[in-house]
């Protein structure tokens, strides 16, 4: 068998799509490189040929591929970061005690897929490759070129809960952090979904729906090839504009290029909802979901309107009627927002590993994470135990659990 050889490169664009859907397949095949769109070649690549994700933006590609002759056997999507926006894992206390310590915390290496809270990171293998063995090697390239260029911390975030404890045998610290999830355990139409809430918050999601109607607003979901490729731009208006609501917290990070390409290129992953009076096509708000496999992701929306309860329709009323109606099985809403709980989506860990090279500032983080874990898992039960369902229904719970030591 030819040996394998190492690569780092600096942009998608020097792999091939076909290279980079076969490892993402793996042993899945298209079904499974399919279901998770944000990892695919082209979701990645139309954010660095946008310049959503380029280095003078803080983010430097840096991905990491195994080659057997010229056939990419392994990779793993990297980034160098000057900063930790766009992340969603909050590790700016970890930047003060780097500080503290007289240590340079940035540029850290990143594994996600940028400016995406979406769980399912892991290396991506090639059918018949030997995972454990080729994480294991991986990480050592990774630490070896830390090491060389002087970085303190390797990170990978949403992590993938089949890979996880492969990635932690190898040596990863878990940090869990919470993030909200519907998932569908058999309703058949959004009437069954309101019946699982108790009576008063089923009357308060009827009295919320009802003020959007009652402004004469409809919303329409628009799928795949039906949405027409200028209702991407329309829906980067809406972007920039709620960005622009919070000034200079905002967090703008897709270009209009971006939008353009995903009208082109993405669309068949893409489900907008046209908030609207009359034509879908003259949207007064909208949000843009992502599909892929069983389930939906929430990631924008925007509105010219200030209609009250229009946020909690558009984002996630319409989406979750459609996804029963899709016989879709999870809808993730995206990042932030106790407001969700009593919608409906239900708190649940998500994994992240790192590794850092200095021994000093990892003996601390080490000692310190177990414990921060035990009350992320407490705080998640305390907060679902409150949420607003009858007493008759068991709402579903999942997620990832440390596979490594009982901390």
């Amino acid at each position: 068998m030819a040996e394998l050889q190492a690569r780092w490169h600096q942009a998608m664009a020097d792999l091939s799509e076909a290279q980079w859907q076969a490892v993402l397949g793996g042993a899945g095949g298209c079904a499974a490189a399919e279901a998770l769109p944000f990892f695919s070649w082209r979701w990645l690549h139309q954010l660095e040929a946008s310049a959503s994700i380029i280095s003078r933006q803080g983010w430097q590609p840096c991905h990491l591929g195994l080659w057997r002759d010229e056939r990419l056997v392994a990779v793993a999507p990297l980034y160098l970061k000057g900063h930790s926006y766009g992340e969603f894992v909050f590790d700016q206390s970890f930047a003060q005690l780097a500080g503290k310590l007289g240590l340079r915390y940035y540029p850290k290496l990143v594994g996600m897929s940028p400016l995406s809270p979406v769980q399912g990171y892991r290396f991506l293998f090639a059918a018949g490759e030997d995972e454990a063995e080729l994480t294991a090697a991986m990480l050592e390239l990774i630490d070896d070129f830390c090491r060389r260029n002087s970085i303190l911390s390797c990170n990978f975030l949403y992590v993938d809960p089949a890979w996880q404890p492969v990635a932690e045998a190898a040596g990863c610290a878990l940090w869990l952090n919470q993030q909200s999830q519907w998932t569908n355990p058999g309703h058949v139409d959004f009437e069954a979904y309101l019946a699982s809430f108790n009576a008063n918050q089923r009357r308060n999601i009827r009295r919320e729906r009802k003020t959007v109607s009652e402004e004469g607003i409809t919303v329409t979901p628009l799928a795949g090839e039906a949405i027409p490729p200028r209702l991407l731009g329309r829906m980067h208006a809406f972007y920039e504009q709620h960005c622009r609501r919070w000034g200079p917290w905002g967090s703008k990070y897709l270009t209009e290029a971006f939008f353009d390409a995903a009208a082109l290129d993405l669309r068949r992953h893409l489900v907008l909802f046209s908030a609207h009076r009359g034509d879908p096509g003259e949207p007064l708000a909208m949000s843009l979901c992502v599909r892929g496999g069983d389930q939906l992701w929430g990631r924008y929306w925007g509105s010219d309107v200030d209609t009250a309860n229009l946020h909690f329709e558009v984002c996630y009323y319409a989406p979750i009627e459609w996804a029963i109606a899709q016989g879709l099985c999870r809808f993730d809403p995206g990042a932030g927002g106790s407001h969700k709980r009593r919608r409906g989506f239900i708190a649940e860990p998500r994994a992240s590993l790192h590794r850092w090279s200095d021994p000093e500032f990892d003996a601390i983080l080490r000692q310190w994470l177990p414990g921060a874990n035990r009350r992320v898992l407490e705080e998640i039960e305390a907060v679902n135990a409150e949420l607003p369902f009858s007493a008759a229904y068991d709402p579903p719970h999942a997620g990832p659990q440390s596979h490594g030591p009982d901390p």
